[in-house]
This record gives structure tokens, sequence and C-alpha cells, in this order.
């Protein structure tokens, strides 16, 4: 997949739900991984051409995991003149040698995502993107099915309350298979997860789940991304100031 597709793509979920505004300045974070990186990608090139200026600064939350190598990430960054900070923690240490937490995702999560808001709101950002696909969309609605009895994904914009900071999902639109295709064509610099519980999570078992429906069920993730876009869940209201769209 080619950039501008991507940036299509990016663009339409941008202006479906309003995400960015004139004056902002956007946290990406950053994992290392193909979704996070793609989504560097993109929220670039959009910077070149959207009509609302914004800025953009990466964001890596650095576990504590010594076999964790940054170095490409940094080179990219540098060549894409994007402002970089890196936060050090000792989440790891904590989890897998203190606590020895049987599920150690949750409060991992917790953890990662206070390190995050607080560097975010350090380097002056007012929203912050996360690089979720259209398969994470669908995925967190089959877990909450499956696992919590109820109809209920993320939305494409959260606003949370107690820090002041926006999270916005530009790559919202895109399969994953898209972000892959995009990731060996221009040789992106993935940085493979050091994390020992990467591969055997709930969310991994559900994506292959999701992957098995869809091969037996042909276009079943689309139906059921259609659906929560028309289940009327707050936050999937589509914006209609105009002004913005192409």
């Amino acid at each position: 997949m080619r950039l501008q597709q991507v940036l299509s793509y990016v663009r339409r979920a941008v202006d479906d739900y309003h995400m960015i505004e004139e004056g902002d300045k956007i946290a990406v974070g950053i994992s290392g991984g193909k979704d996070s990186l793609t989504l560097l990608y993109a929220l670039h090139g959009l910077k070149r051409f959207y009509p609302n200026h914004f800025d953009i600064h990466a964001v890596t939350v650095d576990l504590g995991f010594h076999n964790l190598n940054l170095e490409k990430v940094k080179d990219l960054c540098r060549e894409l003149d994007v402002e970089y900070t890196i936060v050090k923690t000792d989440i790891a240490r904590i989890i897998f040698e203190e606590r020895r937490e049987d599920n150690p995702c949750s409060l991992c999560a917790k953890m990662r995502k206070g390190a995050l808001n607080q560097a975010i709101k350090e380097a002056g950002c007012n929203k912050a993107a996360y690089a979720h696909h259209k398969d994470d969309v669908v995925e967190t609605m089959l877990m909450s099915l499956i696992f919590e009895g109820r109809f209920h994904t993320f939305a494409p914009v959260t606003y949370l309350d107690r820090t002041g900071i926006t999270v916005i999902r530009p790559l919202m639109y895109m399969n994953e298979a898209d972000v892959i295709g995009f990731v060996h064509k221009h040789n992106v610099p993935v940085v493979k997860s050091p994390c020992p519980a990467d591969g055997y999570t709930k969310r991994e078992y559900v994506k292959q789940l999701l992957r098995q429906l869809n091969n037996e069920n042909h276009g079943v993730k689309e139906r059921m991304f259609t659906a929560i876009q028309n289940n009327n869940m707050k936050g999937w209201e589509k914006y209609h100031g105009g002004g913005q769209s192409e």
C-alpha cells in the first residue's frame, strides 16, 4: 500500500470525526510496532497539506525490557524532523519480577498510559494519537461481547477528563492488512515487542477468532464495523460541520 492510500484513509477518518483542530499539538504514541510507525508516517504526511495546521511529537514509554532497541525509530524521527521523547520506566520489573502478575496486560496498560499521559502533558500536547486500526475496533467489540456481555468498543475521539487530553484514532478506517502492506512496501523500521506476554493474550485469541470468522464468512469484519458505526454508541456520531472534506 502506498503512502497516498494511507493518507486517504486517515484524512477521511480525521474529517468524519473532527479529530484535528487548528493549532493542535498531537503526541503520537510510538511502541515501535507496525501500527504506531504507520501512524507516524501518516500524520507527518497529513501535516503537509491539511487545512488545520498542527504539530506532532512522538512519545515512547520504555517499559524497561533490556532488549528494546529504539535506534532505528530515533533515526526515523530525525529523518522526518519529528521531536521524539523516550520515557524510561521500571514497569517491566514491577510487573514480571516484583508482582509476578498472572495476567500482566491490564496493569501494564494502566501504568503505561499513566506514564504516557504525564509525558504528553510535559511536552505541551493537547491530543494523543493512538494507532488503533479497523481490526482493533472490531476485536475490542468482540472481546466486550465475549468477556463482558455488552456491545462496546472505543470511540474514534475520546476526551480524558482527568488529564484534559483528547485521544484520537486516525487509522480506524485501515485494515491491519493495509498496515502490513504499507510497512513492507516502505521498509518501515519495525521494532519487535520484547514483552514475554506478547501473542498470549485474550486479544490474540479474539484476533484469531475474527480471522477464522472472516475466512469462513467473507466480509463479516466489514459488516461488524458497519454495525458499530450504526449502533448509536457515544462518540461515534460523524461530524457534520463541513468545510474540511474534499
